[in-house]
């Protein structure tokens, strides 16, 4: 906000290039600042007007005032400085309109006396101002709406949205007018959520019929959004939700899948656990289950599920399967943030009893720890963390104690409770 501030404070200055060269627009951004840190002295230059100096001085109090947190200040130079929009000059109105609007809601959103009428008013005010900032501040308005409990107020507001037209639709235009579409049927789907808890009855006919209506205008825009490549993680979640409530598992599955696997979308690992947990929740085979963890753990070896993932492949009766546990869990622990986890620790030690049943095992582990023999001793077994494990978790210590020799069988480890030799 500050530096954008700083921006609009060499506006006026900056006109003065644009009467000269055109050349020197292109430039702006390479010059040196010219707003000092504090107290700028306001300099009139030949070509600024004292209409120009006067905004200036104004929006160097607004800066000041906001610094400091003096919001009562702010507001009261906030209520002068909007003349900017009787402003003429072509080359800055658009800025200073996105100013006053920021500048606007950040002061209201501090100030202890803001009602949601003076919400209102501003974006309101800002929104038919020009048409640049029409549909976000539209959306941005919704969002607020929607904080403070007014549902139906941020849906009518993006209604509206929708059905705004401007010249000929560019792309930018369309990508805005999606989003829009798309959070106006997140507001139908909390709608839908709100009539499900409150229906004491679902034979209700006159009710269902209502959840029903909510149902359908959500579930036009969020089926829509698969065909437009991106991260739609709470839209897709809802959609899912109330295809599973109304027991359509074929089209969640396939919202589920297509989200997952598109190679159009972007790479998520969130839409891999959400068909993991649907797959769960439903009992799908096992194999399927470790099909789609494989992916997960290509992407995020340090997921939480990656423990899940190690128990399904401990269940198998393949060798593949068993190896493939042991790299996963030791995956994990290449991590700080398990590296004190019991779980974790227990279900390496698991795998290891279980892949000590096979001939080759030894190979096995070695092979695993090949890559890590310089560093993993360093990260889980010296001294010190055999005092910190034995002090805070000794039953972590025992897990790892009796796992040491195995992982590290050439290495003289310092690992041991105090007193007790390795």
């Amino acid at each position: 906000m500050m530096d954008d501030l700083e921006g609009e404070l060499g506006l006026v200055e900056d006109l003065e290039d644009d009467n000269d060269s055109s050349d020197n627009t292109s430039s702006r951004g390479g010059k040196k600042s010219r707003f000092p840190p504090v107290n700028l002295m306001c300099v009139e230059t030949s070509k600024e007007t004292g209409f120009h100096q006067s905004t200036r001085f104004c929006l160097e109090h607004i800066r000041e005032a906001m610094l400091h947190h003096r919001w009562q200040e702010a507001a009261e130079y906030m209520a002068c400085y909007p003349q900017m929009f009787e402003d003429t000059t072509v080359s800055s109105t658009k800025h200073y309109k996105e100013v006053i609007w920021r500048l606007s809601t950040e002061i209201l959103h501090h100030h202890h006396n803001t009602k949601m009428e003076d919400y209102n008013h501003i974006y309101e005010r800002i929104k038919h101002s020009g048409v640049k900032h029409y549909l976000m501040i539209s959306l941005e308005h919704s969002f607020h709406l929607l904080l403070h409990g007014h549902i139906e107020d941020a849906k009518r507001h993006l209604l509206a949205a929708e059905s705004w037209r401007y010249g000929k639709e560019s792309a930018a235009q369309y990508q805005k007018m999606k989003l829009i579409q798309a959070y106006r049927s997140l507001l139908d789907y909390i709608i839908w959520c709100d009539k499900k808890f409150t229906l004491s009855d679902f034979n209700d006919p006159v009710g269902n019929q209502e959840m029903q209506n909510y149902y359908r205008q959500a579930s036009v825009n969020l089926k829509e959004i698969l065909k437009n490549p991106g991260v739609w993680d709470p839209f897709i979640l809802s959609y899912v939700e109330m295809l599973e409530f109304y027991e359509d598992h074929s089209e969640a599955l396939n919202v589920l899948n297509d989200y997952a696997y598109d190679n159009n979308f972007p790479p998520n690992p969130n839409a891999h656990v959400f068909l993991y947990q649907y797959l769960k929740r439903h009992d799908a085979p096992e194999k399927k289950l470790i099909k789609v963890l494989k992916v997960l753990h290509v992407s995020v070896p340090s997921h939480e599920l990656m423990l899940e993932y190690s128990s399904l492949l401990l269940q198998s009766e393949k060798n593949s399967h068993i190896h493939k546990a042991v790299e996963v869990v030791l995956e994990m622990l290449d991590f700080a943030c398990w590296r004190s986890d019991l779980d974790v620790w227990k279900c390496l030690k698991a795998v290891i009893q279980k892949l000590q049943l096979q001939e080759d095992w030894r190979k096995v582990v070695l092979e695993k720890m090949e890559v890590r023999k310089d560093w993993w001793p360093v990260l889980h077994f010296t001294s010190h963390h055999a005092r910190k494990d034995s002090e805070e978790n000794p039953e972590l210590m025992e897990v790892k104690a009796s796992l040491k020799e195995v992982l590290c069988p050439d290495i003289t480890l310092k690992y041991a409770a105090a007193g007790v030799n390795s």
